[in-house]
Parts: structure tokens; C-alpha cells; sequence
């Protein structure tokens, strides 16, 4: 089954929008683990025990684990919500970018070790940056569009031609690069009118969006934004606010009540 596919089904069988990140940072791990650096698979694990039937993605972010010397760990990760959550797939939050033999290597990396079923990847270096990850076809290729962090603008504004670059990437992700069919972009929470421009140029793509909660997007602005016809589109990505609503043994309750919350927040504007 392709990253699409997987997606749109976990969308219809959870009814859910939401995308849990996975980014453990153990100074921030409850007590029994804190500051463990060899425990971080058992938190992550347990946060997606709990949370697995409430999302329609997992997006753990590669630094956060190979700070940690901890890639083994993050394989097993991958692996565990294959094998324990069939059908809801992964997303691996690297933000790659190069070009040639790299970014060849990059692929194998996202999809041959860690056999992520996604991938975040860095466009702005141009289309050949971009098509060692499209020769993986079932795979998808998650572009940086416009970014939820402050400084995005700084280029992403940028007037190419008559239109803003962002919108440049959305065009060009939505037509001819889209060779697999499986391309979907990152567009930021804080930003919920280029959400809905992004939406306007490039119809049905999946965009993952991050910056609700701890980056303080709106949740129904970016609903109506972003949505589909058929209200769904987005995976919306909540990753703090999620993983560290406990601070005692019962951590994993408390992930799973936020994160019940949230989706329950989403579905409200949906």
C-alpha cells in the first residue's frame, strides 16, 4: 500500500487529523526516566501504545534521536508501530536536502534502514534534490513549503516571477515533480491564510502541518484553511503538548487524554 493510501485509511478508521511527533528529549522524560538516554524507545513506545487508534500519523524527528546516539533505538521504533499499528504510517521528520549520490543515500537511509513510509525533504535546491526520494514509488516525499517558524519568511516570501516562492514550490509539487504521485507539502499552523493558498494550488495533497499547541497555531483556523471536500487533507501535528502532559508513571494516560483533546478539537471545525 502507498503513503497515500495508508494515510487516507487512517484518516477514515481513526477519524482522525492528527499527527503525533516524536521528539524525546529526555531531560523532559518523566521520573523513572528521566535523563535516560537508553530509555528513550520504552517512552516513545508507550506514547504511541496510547495514542495509536487517536492519529492518522507518527513523525518522529531524526535529531532528536541521533543527538542521543540513539538511531538503533528509532529503528526499533519504526518498527514496533509497524508491527503493534498496522496501516498507520510513519512519517520521519529529517528535512533532508541534496543533490546526486547524497541524496540517493538520504533515500535509502529514510526508507531502507528506518523503512519510514515518509519523509520530510528540503526542495529549495531544486528538482534533482527532490527525485532520489520519488524512485522509492510507494513512498511519500513530504516538502517543505511554508514553514511555521518566524525566519521562513526571509525567502519563502521572496516574488519569483509574480508569485511567492512558497507558492512557486506548491505549483511546481503539484504538477510535474509529483512523478509518484505521492508528494505532499509542510505548511505551517501560524499561517493559516497560506494554508489556504497552498490548499487553492494544489487541490487534494496530503500537507502536514505543524505548529498547533507549545508554537500556538490555531486549531480552527487551520482546519478551515486547510481541509479538503471531503474534510480531511491534513496531518496535524502536535508533538509537546503530547508527550509531555505527565510527569509521573502515568505519562502515557496523560498523552492519551491531550491527544484524544486535540483530535477531538480538530474534528469540531472539520
Amino acid at each position: 500500500m502507498t503513503f497515500t493510501d495508508s494515510l487516507a485509511a487512517a484518516w477514515r478508521q481513526n477519524d482522525s487529523l492528527l499527527c503525533v511527533g516524536l521528539d524525546p528529549d529526555p531531560a523532559k522524560f518523566p521520573a523513572g526516566l528521566k535523563g535516560r538516554d537508553d530509555r528513550i524507545f520504552e517512552f516513545c513506545a508507550a506514547i504511541v501504545d496510547a495514542t495509536a487508534d487517536l492519529a492518522c500519523a507518527f513523525k518522529p524527528q531524526i535529531a532528536y534521536f541521533a543527538a542521543r546516539r540513539a538511531e538503533d533505538q528509532l529503528e526499533a521504533l519504526i518498527a514496533h508501530i509497524h508491527d503493534r499499528h498496522p496501516g498507520i504510517p510513519v512519517i520521519l521528520d529529517a528535512k533532508r536536502g541534496d543533490i546526486g549520490s547524497t541524496a540517493e543515500q538520504y533515500a535509502v537511509e529514510a526508507f531502507g534502514r528506518f523503512q519510514a513510509d515518509a519523509v520530510t525533504v528540503n526542495p529549495y535546491m531544486g528538482r534533482d534534490s527532490v527525485e532520489p526520494y520519488l524512485a522509492h514509488p510507494d513512498k511519500g516525499v513530504i516538502l517543505l513549503c511554508r514553514t511555521s517558524n518566524p525566519g521562513g519568511s526571509d525567502l519563502q516570501f521572496l516574488d519569483v516571477g509574480g508569485e511567492k516562492l512558497y507558492e512557486r514550490v506548491a505549483r511546481l509539487a503539484a504538477g510535474d515533480w509529483n512523478t509518484s504521485g505521492q508528494i505532499g507539502l509542510v505548511v505551517g499552523a501560524t499561517f493559516p491564510a497560506e494554508i489556504a493558498r497552498v490548499r487553492e494550488i494544489v487541490g487534494d495533497m496530503p500537507l502536514l502541518v505543524p505548529g498547533i499547541g507549545a508554537q500556538g497555531g490555531d486549531i480552527e483556523a487551520t482546519v478551515s484553511a486547510g481541509k479538503t471536500a471531503r474534510n480531511a487533507g491534513l496531518m496535524i501535528n502536535s508533538s509537546r503538548a503530547i508527550l509531555y502532559a505527565g510527569k509521573g508513571e502515568d505519562f502515557a494516560t496523560a498523552a492519551r487524554v491531550v491527544a484524544r483533546e486535540t483530535r477531538d478539537a480538530i474534528n469540531r471545525y472539520r
